[in-house]
């Protein structure tokens, strides 16, 4: 080996950079096509109720929720969003009185919560907002409380917080976020989904369905962490990870990574030859 290269130092170099380039380009081809696909569908999933006209979800990642609205807490206080969004939030828009997904929706929660590992209440924090406005906090307080003792788990009570309000205050949020629902008698037609926002209400991710995956949940989060630090990181996790909206879950971008690896390991090794080759010619 050290004879060649002596001899033919560079004569196959050209030829390894280009099959390198291909090997890389056809894995970051399909990345691409993957996540132009996931974007296209992202429509037709984010309106499950799209045959029913004026429901559905139509995603404003990045708008601001209005944090000045004021809404009604398990006690009956009133209580402004932004005394309880000052970090990462997860947002459930239900209504108590759910016969269906409602309750499946926050049982799945309450089960992926416990396997977080950021604290309730200080790093994060949930809030059931009822889009029914004759739901009382009373009502909301029962459902508190059945929902914390399903855990199983140590929780604090204002890491998840549910809260009802009128008709005006649960407009300005639902519109703001996108989140399309009408009333059928007693009951409603709504979208299964729920949105995550930082702590000045910038809408970051939707999530889906009913059931949730402590990964999904914990990732979402991140998403939404504020400060430098958390910058990094969302960086890190955005390159490794992608959210599908086809299966509503953050997959890990295998191609992607295979292919930074491949080209970091193949690029230290071009500079092992090149250090070794001046070495002994130097």
């Amino acid at each position: 080996m050290s004879w060649m290269i002596k001899n033919r130092p560079l004569s196959w170099l050209p030829f390894a950079a280009a099959l390198l380039f291909t090997l890389l380009l056809h894995p970051c081809n399909l990345f691409a096509n993957s996540e132009k696909q996931s974007a296209e569908h992202i429509h037709a999933e984010a309106t499950p109720q799209q045959e029913v006209t004026g429901v559905g979800v139509n995603e404003r990642l990045g708008a601001r929720i209005p944090l000045d609205s004021i809404f009604r807490d398990e006690e009956g206080k009133m209580v402004r969003l932004d005394e309880l969004i000052t970090g990462p939030t997860i947002i459930l828009p239900v209504y108590n009185r759910c016969p269906n997904v409602c309750p499946f929706v926050q049982r799945s929660v309450a089960r992926a919560l416990p396997a977080l590992k950021r604290k309730p209440g200080e790093e994060y924090r949930v809030l059931s907002i009822s889009f029914d406005e004759t739901e009382t906090p009373e009502m909301a307080a029962h459902y508190k409380r059945i929902y914390l003792n399903s855990m199983n788990a140590p929780f604090p009570a204002d890491g998840w917080r549910f809260l009802t309000g009128d008709v005006q205050n649960i407009r300005r949020l639902t519109d703001a976020a996108g989140y399309r629902f009408k009333r059928q008698g007693k009951e409603f037609i709504h979208p299964v989904a729920s949105f995550v926002v930082t702590g000045d209400g910038t809408i970051v991710r939707y999530l889906y369905g009913i059931n949730y995956l402590p990964k999904d949940i914990a990732l979402a989060l991140l998403e939404a962490q504020s400060g430098t630090v958390g910058a990094g990181i969302r960086t890190v996790v955005s390159y490794c990870f992608s959210f599908d909206p086809a299966d509503k879950t953050y997959v890990f971008n295998l191609l992607r990574v295979s292919a930074t690896v491949v080209l970091l390991t193949a690029g230290g090794f071009l500079i092992y030859l090149f250090a070794g080759r001046r070495r002994r010619h130097g």
